[in-house]
């Protein structure tokens, strides 16, 4: 940078910064958003292209800035997202001069119509969009054993922490790797089942996979309407929580967050050191641990040793009579036809594909660079009606409902007495997201090789305020991330 004002400042000050520092430079006159925008820029120009997260930069982003900072000057801030800059993951509608695809060249064209439901949110509290992450393709719902972080827009994300070693965790694998290595202040990430989870865990971030109903999904490329919504990632549980206060809202459009009690609720008054202390823990470690690897598996057991030393009331190897049901995606794919050709219906009538039919048509047409992995799962799910009239899709909703809830969560809370369960990394997650239930995932430490590794909060619906309590406080007395070593370009 050529401003030695801000060469100084991205050098020696931006990186990991959140958002309380930035708003205190704001408040005292030391920066400017349109001068954050420009060092995140610069971030992103000198080591993005060894990673990959960014599909692209909002065009306005910097005259937005100014604007707000205009704002700023004469009427105060909005919020304590006033000027800062928010990336947001490839499947979430802007209204601007930047696409929304999934991931996918099949939409590579497409501006939405409309704002999302978050992006108004955002752009209410004063957040400048300043792009769209990449993410993999159609939130991983397209092909057998496609890897994570990869799309056909955007190529495959990389992991900051270990680019040709470690896997960077999907579905919200770019807004993962851009926020670690710190190319904005936040970022929006969605969760079908472990997207926000699992890409916060193998990047070091803290992701919140809310309650289905605390963020309207409207504006959202979907999978499925049972689990699908929206959640923060970020650096920081109070990143997180300040982010999740503006996302969080009633919208007539979207009819299950009229069950959200929170609509107003500033979730920044649960950062509570102490927040641990008295809390009764259930740790979740038979059908989940011997998932990971032995590294893994070691600095999960380190974390759950440092919990009892909080003033917790830690329970061991609790029961969860589901952690070895027979799962599967069946809810997905009946759900997901109906769910992508409404979304797609709407789009520009300019935009060719308006259906599951005629994407899988494109992705034929142009097979060398679309089916790098094939396309199976869109396959099995235009076979569907489309209708969600077939028993097979009721009985295996049902069976989710059941196994998730009745003997998952809300089993292992009640027989053992307890607030929160702790899975390691983002195992488990697959019950939480079947039941629709929160998750707070947070940095518990790093393999001997240098691969984060994460350990997930979780509860009954509605609990964010209690995850966020245990969260930070396990945060505070830990302090595990520390930011990724980057190569420059």
């Amino acid at each position: 940078m050529e401003n030695p004002k801000l060469k100084k400042m991205a050098e020696e000050w931006l990186e990991e910064a959140t958002i309380t520092q930035i708003q205190e430079k704001f408040a005292q006159g030391e920066l400017t958003s349109k001068e954050l925008v420009l060092m995140y820029l610069d971030r992103i120009a000198k080591y993005d292209k060894h990673l990959h997260s960014i599909l692209e930069v909002n065009p306005d982003a910097l005259q937005i800035a100014e604007a707000l900072d205009n704002e700023r000057n004469e009427k105060g801030p909005r919020s304590r997202l006033h000027g800062i800059p928010i990336l947001l993951k490839d499947n979430i509608d802007t209204h601007d001069k930047m696409h929304t695809s999934a991931g996918s060249l099949a939409l590579k064209d497409s501006i939405a119509l409309h704002d999302s439901f978050v992006t108004e949110q955002l752009r209410r509290a004063g957040a400048v969009i300043l792009g769209k992450a990449n993410m993999t393709e159609w939130a991983n719902f397209m092909a057998i054993g496609m890897k994570s972080g990869y799309s056909s827009r955007g190529g495959q994300v990389l992991n900051p922490y270990g680019p040709s070693k470690f896997d960077v965790g999907g579905s919200s694998s770019g807004s993962g790797a851009a926020v670690a290595a710190n190319f904005a202040t936040v970022a929006v990430g969605t969760e079908t089942s472990g997207s926000i989870l699992n890409p916060a865990c193998q990047n070091s971030l803290v992701g919140i996979k809310p309650t289905v109903g605390l963020i309207s999904r409207r504006g959202i490329i979907p999978i499925a309407h049972s689990q699908d919504t929206a959640g923060p990632m970020a650096r920081t549980v109070e990143d997180a929580a300040i982010l999740l206060t503006a996302l969080s809202g009633s919208d007539k459009k979207d009819p299950i967050t009229t069950t959200n009690p929170f609509a107003q609720k500033d979730f920044s008054n649960h950062l509570l050191t102490h927040g641990l202390s008295g809390k009764r823990i259930g740790i979740a470690l038979e059908g989940f641990i011997e998932l990971l690897s032995e590294e893994k598996q070691k600095v999960i057991l380190a974390a759950v040793d440092k919990l009892k030393t909080t003033g917790a009331i830690v329970i061991d190897n609790i029961e969860i009579p589901s952690a070895k049901a027979a799962w599967k995606y069946d809810v997905l794919t009946y759900e997901f036809k109906p769910d992508l050709n409404a979304y797609l219906n709407s789009l520009h009538p300019l935009i060719p594909i308006r259906n599951i039919t005629d994407l899988i048509d494109f992705n034929k047409n142009n097979e060398e660079k679309m089916l790098e992995y094939g396309q199976a799962v869109l396959i099995e799910s235009e076979e569907t009606s489309g209708s969600l009239t077939e028993a097979a899709y009721v009985n295996a909703l049902e069976f989710d409902l059941y196994h998730s809830k009745n003997q998952g969560i809300d089993f292992a809370l009640e027989t053992s007495n307890l607030e929160v369960i702790v899975f390691p990394s983002e195992e488990g997650s697959h019950i939480s997201a079947k039941a629709g239930y929160p998750s707070i995932a947070v940095p518990a430490g790093y393999t001997a090789e240098g691969e984060p590794v994460g350990i997930t909060f979780a509860g009954t619906a509605y609990s964010e305020p209690l995850l966020i309590e245990v969260a930070y406080a396990f945060e505070q007395m830990t302090k595990f991330r520390k930011a990724p070593i980057l190569e420059k370009e």
